[in-house]
C-alpha cells in the first residue's frame, strides 16, 4: 500500500484528471448537440456557413473591421466561434430583409441577436467605447 505523499498526489492527479476529462466531455456534447440535424434536415451549424457563405459578398471592409472591433472582448481562444455565429446571424438579416450590403445596423442587431442574454453587459459596454447608441437597438436586449 501506498504511504505518505505519494499517495496523495496519486488521488489529487486522479481528480484532476476526471475533472479534465469532464469538461471536455462537456463542450464536445454541446458541439454534438449543434451538429445534430433538425427538423428541416440541417443542424444550427449548417445553417450558420449556409448564410456566411450567401453573404460573403455583401461584405466590406469597414464592416469587417467592425465585426473584428465588436468581437474584441471574446477571449481568444473563442474569437473564431464567436464571430462564425454573429456573422451567421447578420448573414440571416441580411438575406431576410434582402440587403444589398450589410450595414453598421445590419451588424449590430446581428451582433446583438447573436449575443447570449448574460453576455449583454459586456455588450452594451463595448458599444458605448464604440460611441453607438444604442436607443434603436433596446427592443432586442429583451
Amino acid at each position: 500500500m501506498l504511504e505518505g505523499w505519494f499517495s496523495y498526489f496519486i488521488v489529487a492527479w486522479t481528480v484532476i484528471l476526471v475533472g479534465l476529462f469532464a469538461i471536455g466531455g462537456f463542450f464536445m456534447f454541446r458541439k454534438f448537440l449543434k451538429r445534430m440535424p433538425k427538423q428541416d434536415g440541417r443542424s444550427d451549424m449548417d445553417w450558420e456557413e449556409y448564410y456566411v457563405d450567401k453573404t460573403r459578398k455583401l461584405w466590406g471592409t469597414e464592416e469587417k473591421n467592425m465585426l473584428e472591433e465588436l468581437v474584441s472582448p471574446v477571449p481568444e481562444l473563442f474569437r473564431d466561434v464567436a464571430r462564425h455565429k454573429i456573422a451567421g446571424k447578420i448573414g440571416e438579416l441580411a438575406l431576410r430583409e434582402r440587403a444589398r450590403h450589410v450595414s453598421a445596423d445590419l451588424i449590430i442587431r446581428g451582433y446583438i441577436m447573436a449575443t447570449p442574454k448574460r453576455d449583454h453587459k459586456f455588450l452594451r459596454k463595448k458599444l458605448d467605447e464604440m460611441n453607438i447608441d444604442i436607443a434603436p437597438y433596446q427592443h432586442l436586449f429583451e
